[in-house]
C-alpha cells in the first residue's frame, strides 16, 4: 500500500483547464475485463439499505484514522453485529502482480507485493481483482481482533453502488480509505494510482469471520457477500 498526501490533489488553473480539454480516449486504459466492472451495483442487497444500517457509530478504534498523511484524524472504526465499517475516501491501490494497469511507470507508490497472496502464492493482482486496504496493527486498532483476515469479504459503497472485494492488502497503522485498482472501477470511478479514487463518500463493510474461497475469486466474493449482506441487514 502506498500513502497518498494532499499535495497530488493541489493542481493549477492551468491544468485543470488542460485536463479539461482532455479527450474521453485520454484516460488511463481499462482493464481488459473492465466489462465485468462498469459501476452496477453487485448482488441484490441495496446500498441504501445498508447505509441506512451505518447511522450510528460505536467505535470499536481506539481513537481515529486519518485519510492521509496530511490531514486530521477523523475516521473511527465502528462496530456491528456481524461487522465493522468505516467512511473515508478511496485512494487507489495498484500493489501486487506487475500489468499494464499497475507497474512502477504507472504508479509511483508501486510494490509487487501485497500482504495476502492468491492460492498459488503469487500476489494479488490489483488491476483485476477488487480488494479493500485494512490498516496495520497498531494502537488504533488490530484488525484481527475483530474476525477480520486476509480474503475476509468486505463490502464497498460509493453512490449507491455496491462492490463485493476481499481483504487483500494491509497498510500503514494510522490511514485508512484505500482499495485496489479493480475496486475503484467497479464502482465506476477513475482508477488511476495517481489521479483517480473518491476524496470522501466511501463507506467499507468488512464482514467478521468470513472469507473467499480462494481469495481471487471475485465471483465467490459476490456470492458470500450478498448473503453476508442480508443477513447483516437481518441482525441489526
Amino acid at each position: 500500500m502506498r500513502t497518498r498526501t494532499l499535495a497530488l490533489g493541489v493542481v493549477s488553473g492551468a491544468a485543470l483547464l488542460a485536463a479539461a480539454a482532455l479527450p474521453a480516449t485520454a484516460r488511463p486504459a481499462a482493464h481488459p475485463a473492465a466489462a465485468q466492472h462498469t459501476g452496477i451495483q453487485e448482488g441484490t442487497v441495496d446500498a441504501a439499505d445498508l447505509l441506512a444500517e451505518l447511522k450510528d457509530c460505536s467505535p470499536v478504534s481506539h481513537g481515529k484514522y486519518r485519510t492521509d498523511e496530511e490531514t486530521s484524524a477523523t475516521v473511527p472504526v465502528c462496530g456491528k453485529r456481524g461487522a465493522v465499517f468505516w467512511k473515508a475516501d478511496l485512494d487507489v491501490d495498484c500493489d501486487g502482480q506487475v500489468t499494464s494497469q499497475c507497474n512502477a511507470d504507472t504508479d509511483p507508490w508501486f510494490q509487487d507485493d501485497t500482504a495476502f497472496h492468491q492460492s498459488d502464492g503469487m500476489p494479488l493482482n490489483a488491476a483485476k481483482l477488487p480488494y479493500v486496504v485494512v490498516p496495520s496493527a497498531g494502537d488504533l486498532w488490530d484488525y484481527s481482533s475483530a474476525g477480520i483476515k486476509g480474503g475476509g469479504v468486505a463490502a464497498v459503497i460509493h453512490d449507491n453502488k455496491v462492490e463485493y472485494a476481499v481483504v487483500g492488502d494491509t497498510g500503514p497503522d494510522q490511514i485508512i480509505g484505500e482499495a485496489s485498482y479493480a475496486t475503484a472501477e467497479g464502482l465506476g470511478m477513475d482508477p488511476n494510482p495517481e489521479s483517480g479514487g473518491a476524496e470522501s463518500g466511501v463507506t467499507y463493510i468488512l464482514f467478521k469471520n468470513s472469507k473467499a474461497t480462494p481469495i481471487e475469486s471475485h465471483d465467490d466474493a459476490v456470492s458470500r457477500g450478498d448473503a453476508l449482506a442480508e443477513k447483516f441487514l437481518e441482525d441489526n
